[in-house]
């Protein structure tokens, strides 16, 4: 916890009020934040001026309208800090994540994006006003018409299955989308039905080659020859990646320039376009602070791991950044260590090597930075270990 009677974060008194955003305690730098804090649990930090910074880059660039997806991090003080922002267009994907950003965003418009819902959201979701659902097969579609008791006001997106291949660090492909001869059916079912039709994709997380969105609307511009059906949007989805060690990609300009390239070589310039970028509005935004416990050679065991924020790290070998946080001075040299988690499971394990002074010793913070997106989201109380302490960091 952070010093104070009622065992909550303290806010630190060298702060005006209006210097407390969203929500959050809210310091100057991650020193204030460590020497603020008597818990014995990881710290996960916002950085709220480079989520705004983020998000302000695609609204201005982002050829289209703009959502956010909730699932790369659903804390409240991020939908907070991107409505703030600019961002009026969340993807949701349950009940729980509709009835988050309702609560929060209350005038924000909700799009259903995921593929397959109960029947139970798809009512939910039309409740909620609602009007944005995609579905990839006709039995979905079938269970959006009769829990919408066949509304006219729909806005349909056909989800659709890209050809093998492409750059993605990781691949979704297999699990959702329509194949090219259910996709021709499928538009052709839908347009009677659909006030408005359009077509949605996904190229990968993390792509690394913004060429792949030019190849996948290509895929749709042949589909819809094919089809001879008049859709009225196109979804590019989300992909667009973060700088992780080992994982450079291009600036984020060159895949706005691609999708605008492609959308103007294959005739949607007319179309609404629409973006679902998630890690890329918050990848860089968050990070976590984790105490080592004890030091083993080049071990170090922290009180956060793999069943925490630290899941990419074990189970992709994500490298993340990493920097040391003590009072003190700290060794000019360096080491690559190896970090385990705080449960009993074995596989609490992320190999790396993170390359941290090597004098790293019991106590010392170690700050694991690019977990705004999917670290802090994926985070359980597996063993008893969790975190639910949350800070800004205004610097």
């Amino acid at each position: 916890m952070f010093n104070s009677q009622s065992s909550r974060l303290a806010q630190p008194t060298t702060l005006p009020d209006f210097d407390r955003p969203f929500g959050l305690p809210a310091f100057n730098s991650i020193g204030e934040a460590i020497s603020s804090y008597d818990g014995d649990d990881a710290i996960y930090v916002l950085y709220p001026k480079r989520i705004e910074a983020a998000a302000d880059l695609f609204l201005k660039r982002f050829p289209g309208k703009v959502l956010y997806a909730v699932k790369a991090n659903p804390h409240p003080a991020v939908l907070k800090i991107l409505w703030a922002s600019g961002i009026r267009g969340f993807d949701v994907a349950s009940i729980r994540e509709i009835d988050l950003v309702k609560s929060v965003c209350p005038d924000a418009e909700m799009f259903l994006m995921h593929p397959v819902k109960s029947r139970r959201t798809i009512r939910h979701a039309y409740a909620a006003g609602i009007r944005h659902f995609a579905f990839d097969c006709a039995a979905e579609l079938g269970k959006i018409l009769v829990e919408t008791d066949d509304a006219e006001d729909l806005h349909l997106h056909l989800r659709l299955a890209l050809p093998k291949g492409g750059s993605a660090s990781m691949p979704l492909d297999g699990k959702y989308g329509a194949n090219y001869n259910d996709s021709v059916e499928l538009l052709r079912s839908a347009r009677s039905v659909a006030a408005k039709l359009g077509v949605c994709f996904h190229v990968g997380s993390q792509c690394m080659d913004p060429a792949d969105y030019i190849k996948a609307l290509s895929y749709v511009h042949g589909l819809l020859e094919t089809a001879d059906i008049r859709i009225d949007s196109v979804d590019v989805g989300g992909g667009f990646p973060v700088a992780y060690p080992g994982l450079t990609p291009p600036p984020m300009q060159d895949y706005f320039a691609r999708i605008e390239k492609g959308l103007k070589i294959f005739g949607f310039g007319d179309l609404e376009i629409i973006g679902e970028p998630g890690r890329a509005l918050c990848g860089e935004g968050g990070s976590t602070l984790a105490r080592v416990e004890l030091r083993k050679g080049k071990d170090l065991y922290l009180n956060e791991g793999s069943y925490g924020s630290l899941f990419d790290a074990a189970q992709c070998a994500w490298k993340y950044p990493v920097k040391l946080h003590r009072d003190g001075q700290a060794s000019d040299t360096s080491t690559g260590y190896r970090f385990f988690g705080p449960t009993c499971d074995s596989l609490d394990a992320m190999a790396g090597p993170f390359d941290l002074p090597s004098d790293v010793h019991e106590g010392d913070w170690i700050e694991i930075c690019h977990l705004g997106a999917y670290g802090q989201a994926l985070a359980t109380d597996f063993n008893g270990f969790q975190s639910d302490t949350t800070v800004a960091i205004l610097g």
